[in-house]
C-alpha cells in the first residue's frame, strides 16, 4: 500500500534514503518512498536538480542517484585489474562526480579467476574501511579497458609497448585495424592473465612528432579538452552580459598586469602608491585586481560544472588546457590593457614594516595602464639603479615549491606595455615590495631554490632548447603581492565567519622528520628532533650546507620531507609559507578553489550574484578533496610531459657522454640527471664495472667491495647517454669506457665510516666554498 505523503522530503532525507537503499534509488522511486502526490513529484524534480547542481548527488541517465563522490548500492563496474594476489580489482563504468572514480575489490562467488579486465558486471557494493567492495549479480557484455601505447613489430608480429615510465608493460595484438608500426594508439584490452591481447581502437599520430608529448599526457590521465555545447553556448552568452553601474571604477587607477612574455590568460594586476592616511605612517595602499570569473560562472550553471570536473587548467609547452572556455579563460575575464575589465578588488593597507595593516574587497571595474612582462619590468628597474632587497633564487626568499604540488600564487604572463615609460608605473610596485620583503624575512618561509625546466619550442613546436627557468625580482614581487592578498582574502572570510577553502600546508610528520635526521647522518649533519619544527629550522640546515655539491640533494630530501598541500575547509596554516591563514583567491580563471574563495567573498561582503550557494557550503571538504585530487592529476601531467620533450631533447646526444649528478641510490644502481638540463636516468648496477657493489640502506650509498669505490647521491660524474625515450620520458646511462669518470668535486678528505656487521664505506665529506 502506498506510503502516505507527508510533504517534500528535505535534502538529508532524500541523502538518507539514497545512502541506505539496497535497490538503485531514481526518482521514481523516492518519491513512492515519501508517498509524494503528482504535483509533488514535479517539485521532487526540481528539488532533484538543484540537488545536482548543488553538488549533492550525482546521477546515470537520472534513472538512479548516490551521494556525489560516493558509488551508487547497484551500478555497472568494469573490471581494471587483476593483481598478482588473484584479487580483482574494477572501478565504475560511468563516473560523473569530480573526483578519480574509486577502485572496488571485487568479492567474486564460485570459480576464482572468471573474471578478465575488461568484463563488465552488474554489482552490488559497500563501503568498507576507507574503500569499496563490490558483490557481483550479473555478468555483462564485454566492455573495454583502453592502454596508451606505440605499436612496434617483431617477428612478424605487432607489439603494443606501453608508455608508461616506470611500467612498460607489452602486449600482443590481435587487431591493429590501420595502424601502423610506430603509431601512438589508444587500444583496448581483452582476453585474461595471462594471455591478455589488445585491439586498436584510436589511432593518435606519430609520437615524436612535435606536440605529441602533451597529448601522451592528455590521454593517460584522461584529462577532459572539450567542453560540452551546453558550456560553450554558456559561455558566450555570459561574455555578453554587462558589467553593471553598481562596481567601483578604477579605471584611472594606472593598474598593471606583469607576467611572462608567453602568457595564456591574465589573472591578475596590482598598483600601489605611498598611503597618505597619517594612522599608517610610511606605509602603502595598493591594490591586487582579480579577474571577476564567479560574475561570468554562475553556481550550479553548466560552465560551473565543467569548471569543476576539470579543477584546473593545466599548462604544457605547446598548449593549455584550461579550465574555462577561451572566450572566457584568455578574453573576457582577461584582465588586459585599454580595454574594461570586471575585477574583484583587494584594496590592501601596508604598514612601513610591511604588515598587512587593513583589507577590503569590492567589485569593481578596471583598464589596465599596461601588460608588461617580467623581463621588460626588471630591465627598467634594473635601468634605474635602484637598490634591491634581495638577489637568488627561490632560495632568495620567494615562494617556496610545495612538495608534489607547486603552489605559485601566479603563474602566467604577458608582451604588452611596449613604448611607454615604465618606471612610473614600477616604482611604487618595488618601493611596497620592500616593505612586504621585510614582512617575509620576519615570518621566515621555507627556502628553497629549486630550479624550474623551461622548454622553448618555435613556432612549428619544434624544441629549441630546455634550461633552468631564470628567477628574476620581477617575479618574486608579484608573488609576494599574490600572497598578501590570498593572505587578506582568507582574513576577511574569516572576520565575517563565511567559509574558506583554505590551501592548507601542514607541519612534516615525525616519521618523515626522523628520515630526514638518518639522512643527514651520512653527510655528517646533526638534526635534532626536540626542537620545535618551523620553516626557518631546515633554512637552517641549507645555511650549514652552502654551496657544497651534495646542497641539490639537501633541499630535495627537505622537499620530500614535506606534507602534500591540499584544499579544504578547516584551517591548519600553511607551514612553508609560515602562515596561520591561507586561500587562493588570485586565480580563478585557472583554479576551481579560487572561484570558490570568489563566491565566498561576493557572498560575504554581498557584492551582487554569483556568491556561494549553501549547497557549496556544505560541501566544502568534498569539494576540496575533489580540487585537490585532479589538481594532483595535472601536476604529474606537466611534470611527465617536461621530462619527454627533455628526453626528447637529449635524443640527438645518444652516445654522447655528459656531465651528470646523481640524484638518487637504490639497491638495483644509481638514478642521474643530466646537469643543467634535467630528466631522470637509470644506471644499472649490473653495469656499472666489474667489482661486486654493496648497498648501504643508511648511507644510501653503492660501495665497490673491493676498490671502495662509491656513488653517493650529489655526486657529480660524466656518463654516457644510452638511450633517451620521448615516449616514456625515461633515460639511460651508460659507464664511460666501463667506469664513472668523475669531476673534480670541492670535498673535505674521504673518510671511513665503520658500521656493525658490514664493510667500511668510504664517503664524502662536502664542504661549504
Amino acid at each position: 500500500m502506498p506510503k502516505k505523503s507527508t510533504g517534500l522530503p528535505t535534502r538529508e532525507q532524500i541523502l538518507d534514503f539514497i545512502a541506505t537503499s539496497t535497490t538503485p534509488a531514481g526518482k521514481r522511486e523516492i518519491a513512492k518512498a515519501f508517498g509524494l502526490t503528482a504535483q509533488e513529484k514535479i517539485g521532487l524534480k526540481s528539488l532533484l536538480k538543484d540537488m545536482a547542481d548543488e553538488g549533492l548527488i550525482d546521477g546515470a541517465g537520472a534513472r538512479a542517484f548516490h551521494k556525489m563522490g560516493g558509488v551508487p548500492r547497484v551500478t555497472v563496474l568494469r573490471i581494471a585489474d587483476v593483481d598478482d594476489g588473484g584479487n580483482i580489482w574494477a572501478v565504475p563504468e560511468n563516473w560523473h562526480a569530480e573526483t578519480p572514480p574509486p577502485k572496488l575489490r571485487v568479492r567474486e562467488k564460485g570459480r576464482r579467476g572468471a573474471l578478465g579486465i575488461g568484463d563488465r558486471i552488474l554489482a552490488r557494493t559497500e563501503e568498507a574501511g576507507a574503500g569499496w567492495i563490490a558483490h557481483p549479480m550479473k555478468q555483462l557484455a564485454k566492455g573495454e579497458e583502453l592502454v596508451l601505447g606505440v605499436l612496434r613489430q617483431e617477428g612478424g608480429k605487432l607489439w603494443l609497448t606501453g608508455v608508461e615510465k616506470r611500467d612498460r608493460s607489452e602486449y600482443l595484438v590481435a587487431d591493429a585495424g590501420e595502424a601502423q608500426p610506430g603509431d601512438l594508439v589508444l587500444a583496448e584490452k581483452g582476453g585474461r592473465p595471462p594471455r591478455i591481447t589488445v585491439r586498436v581502437t584510436e589511432i593518435l599520430g606519430d609520437p615524436f612528432a612535435p606536440r605529441s608529448f602533451s597529448l601522451i599526457a592528455i590521454h593517460k590521465l584522461g584529462i577532459p579538452t572539450v567542453f560540452s555545447p551546453e558550456a560553450v553556448a554558456e559561455a558566450e552568452r555570459m561574455a555578453q552580459q554587462p558589467l553593471g553601474d553598481d562596481r567601483e571604477d578604477l579605471r584611472d587607477v594606472p593598474i598593471v598586469a606583469i607576467d611572462p612574455a608567453d602568457a595564456r590568460d591574465h589573472d591578475d594586476a596590482v598598483w600601489a602608491a605611498p598611503d597618505d592616511d597619517p594612522a599608517n605612517e610610511g606605509g602603502w595602499k595598493a591594490i591586487v585586481a582579480i579577474a571577476d570569473v564567479s560574475f561570468y560562472v554562475r553556481p550550479g550553471s553548466e560552465l560551473d560544472r565543467e569548471a569543476r570536473k576539470r579543477g584546473n587548467s593545466v599548462y604544457f609547452p605547446d598548449r593549455v588546457v584550461p579550465m574555462l572556455p577561451e572566450i572566457l579563460s584568455a578574453e573576457v575575464c582577461s584582465l588586459k590593457e585599454g580595454v574594461d575589465r570586471a575585477a574583484l578588488a583587494c584594496h590592501l593597507r601596508v604598514g612601513k614594516n610591511g604588515e598587512l595593516k587593513s583589507w577590503r574587497f569590492t567589485r569593481a571595474v578596471v583598464r589596465l595602464a599596461a601588460n608588461i612582462a617580467y623581463e621588460d619590468a626588471q630591465a627598467a628597474i634594473d635601468a634605474a639603479e635602484k637598490p634591491l632587497p634581495f638577489r637568488g633564487g627561490v632560495g632568495g626568499g620567494g615562494v617556496p615549491q610545495e612538495p608534489t604540488l607547486v603552489d605559485s600564487p601566479h603563474p602566467n604572463p604577458s608582451p604588452e606595455g611596449e613604448g611607454l615609460d615604465l618606471l612610473p608605473l614600477l616604482q611604487p610596485l618595488w618601493d611596497c615590495w620592500h616593505a612586504l620583503y621585510k614582512a617575509r624575512e620576519k615570518r621566515g618561509p621555507l627556502d628553497l631554490d629549486l630550479p624550474e625546466r623551461r622548454v622553448v619550442l618555435d613556432e612549428k613546436g619544434r624544441i629549441m632548447s630546455v634550461s633552468p627557468r631564470e628567477r628574476l625580482d620581477s617575479m618574486r614581487l608579484i608573488e609576494d603581492y599574490m600572497i598578501a592578498a590570498n593572505v587578506a582574502a582568507a582574513k576577511a572570510l574569516e572576520g565575517k565567519k563565511a567559509p574558506v577553502m583554505y590551501r592548507v600546508h601542514e607541519p612534516p610528520s615525525r616519521e618523515k622528520l626522523v628520515a630526514l635526521k638518518d639522512y643527514l647522518k651520512t653527510f655528517g649533519i646533526e638534526f635534532a628532533l626536540g626542537q620545535v619544527i618551523q620553516p626557518r629550522t631546515f633554512n637552517h640546515i641549507l645555511d650549514r650546507v652552502g654551496e657544497a655539491d651534495f646542497r641539490p640533494q639537501i633541499m630535495e630530501q627537505v622537499l620530500r620531507t614535506q606534507t602534500q598541500a591540499y584544499y579544504g575547509p578547516m584551517n591548519h596554516g600553511h607551514f612553508g609559507l609560515a602562515l596561520g591563514s591561507y586561500g587562493h583567491f588570485t586565480s580563478p580563471i585557472r583554479r576551481y578553489a579560487d572561484l570558490i574563495v570568489h563566491r565566498s567573498l561576493v557572498s560575504a561582503f554581498k557584492l551582487g550574484p554569483g556568491g556561494l550557494t549553501q549547497g557549496e557550503a556544505e560541501g566544502m571538504e568534498r569539494i576540496g578533496e575533489g580540487i585537490s585530487a585532479l589538481e594532483r592529476r595535472a601536476m604529474e601531467a606537466e611534470r611527465d610531459t617536461i621530462d619527454r620533450y627533455v628526453a626528447a631533447f637529449l635524443a640527438e646526444r645518444v652516445g654522447d657522454v655528459v656531465d651528470a649528478r646523481i640524484t638518487g641510490v637504490t639497491n638495483f644502481g644509481f638514478f642521474a640527471t643530466v646537469e643543467g638540463i634535467g630528466g631522470d636516468g637509470l644506471m644499472p648496477v649490473r653495469d656499472i664495472g666489474g667489482e661486486y657493489f654493496r648497498f648501504d640502506e643508511a648511507a644510501r650509498t653503492l660501495v665497490g667491495e673491493h676498490s671502495g669505490t662509491t656513488f653517493a647521491s650529489g655526486q657529480r660524474l660524466q656518463l654516457r647517454l644510452a638511450e633517451a625515450n620521448p615516449v616514456s620520458g625515461g633515460l639511460r646511462f651508460e659507464m664511460v669506457d666501463g667506469k664513472a669518470e668523475r669531476v673534480e668535486r670541492d670535498v673535505a678528505p674521504a673518510r671511513v665510516i665503520k658500521r656493525r656487521g658490514r664493510p667500511a664505506n668510504i664517503r664524502h665529506q662536502g664542504k661549504k666554498r
